[in-house]
């Protein structure tokens, strides 16, 4: 992209890179309130995050790889757009399956904001500044974390747990406009011509894959077995994931490109980028507050402050690796906050009922602090080493 201000660009990345956070964040701290709304068991509840998870998962590399002929740009766009129906259908829904549909819409929009983002910064930031660009980036995460479970707190409380899909829903009409204005297309003319060759069927095995293994996960509800042990389940996923690579070594221009995966450090990073994930998403978004809904006892608005001290932490050290990264290197920074990490995970798996909430909000820190770490270093260690036709994917 030439010609483009790097500064502003940035910038404006910053509303998008927003809006999965803030959705996240409501949608942690009003979780207990929609389960005993609609009076759901909570592994039927955990279906209300993972059809937000499963769309995201599917659509993720699909926006990366057909940004190649309609652009980065436009996607996003289309992205942000798709996640605000999603957020209106979420704000509306009457019952547990529109809430759902409202959801995986969400999932589907969002899905490309991140790794869109973060290709349009490796175009534009030389490699030398990326670290530092990818560390600011990402302290949107984490500011919207410290801003967003207080604000959902008090808005549960206030007005139900509808209203907390709303603030997301601003910040993406907000990012239609800056993204429109503010940042230039790479691609003029539209390659539609580019959809009719694309590897569909690529896009379906890895969709039924995914699909299969969220199912062997979360088993109960679907077959009654319990989870991680429907060998039913685990052979398909088996199968399809067997399938899905067959064909992807076949195919001249496949949806996955295979030998991508021969890069250390891309294979390294998002293994541990996708650890990190399920941690923060599993662990510290549907787990924690139930555990301080059910178990603590806490109300919305208390369970808002508790949450904060993830994203206070990201905040301070994301910054922090994003420019250690850049003068030492991806590796050290990404295992030490990794160490940190799965050691917070551990202590999270071993709490009492009754937890002083001093030792409970320093646990909750010092899991930002390992997130933080890995983050930045993480977005450079996977992106600095890839040729840029496969950015996207």
């Amino acid at each position: 992209m030439r010609g483009v201000d790097p500064d502003r660009l940035l910038y404006s990345l910053m509303f998008p890179a927003i809006i999965m956070p803030m959705t996240g964040w409501m949608f942690s701290v009003s979780l207990p309130i929609i389960r005993d709304d609609l009076g759901i068991a909570p592994d039927v509840a955990a279906w209300i995050a993972t059809a937000f998870t499963l769309t995201f998962m599917m659509m993720m590399p699909v926006y990366g790889r057909i940004s190649e002929g309609l652009g980065k740009r436009r996607l996003l766009l289309w992205g942000i757009a798709i996640f605000v129906v999603g957020a209106l259908l979420a704000t509306f829904s009457t019952n547990l399956a529109m809430l759902i549909i409202g959801r995986a819409v969400q999932g589907f929009g969002v899905a490309g904001l991140l790794p869109l983002s973060l290709a349009l910064i490796t175009e534009v930031f030389p490699p030398e500044k990326r670290g530092k660009a990818m560390g600011l980036f990402s302290t949107s995460g984490p500011f919207t974390g410290v801003v967003g479970p207080i604000a959902a707190g008090f808005i549960v409380a206030a007005w139900g747990w509808r209203a907390s899909f709303v603030p997301a829903l601003i910040v993406a009409l907000a990012g239609l406009v800056v993204v429109g204005l503010l940042i230039p297309s790479s691609i003029k003319k539209v390659n539609f011509s580019f959809l009719s060759h694309f590897d569909w069927l690529g896009v379906g095995l890895l969709a039924a894959t995914l699909t299969g293994l969220l199912f062997y996960f979360s088993s109960r509800p679907i077959t009654g077995v319990e989870p991680l042990r429907d060998w039913r389940l685990g052979g398909l996923t088996l199968l399809l994931l067997v399938a899905f690579v067959r064909h992807e070594r076949r195919h001249p221009d496949p949806f996955i490109r295979l030998d991508i995966l021969n890069n250390k450090s891309l294979l390294v990073g998002s293994a541990c980028a996708s650890l990190r994930m399920l941690g923060m998403s599993g662990g510290l978004g549907f787990v924690m507050p139930l555990y301080l809904h059910d178990i603590v006892g806490l109300p919305p608005e208390h369970i808002g402050f508790y949450l904060m001290a993830n994203p206070g932490a990201m905040i301070i050290f994301v910054l922090i690796g994003g420019r250690l990264s850049d003068r030492f290197g991806s590796r050290v920074l990404t295992m030490t906050g990794f160490v940190i990490f799965a050691t917070m995970m551990l202590v999270f798996s071993q709490l009492p009922q009754a937890v002083p909430a001093w030792l409970l909000i320093l646990c909750l820190f010092g899991f930002g602090i390992g997130a933080g770490l890995m983050l930045a270093a993480l977005h450079r260690a996977a992106l600095n080493d890839v040729p840029e036709a496969d950015l996207g994917t």
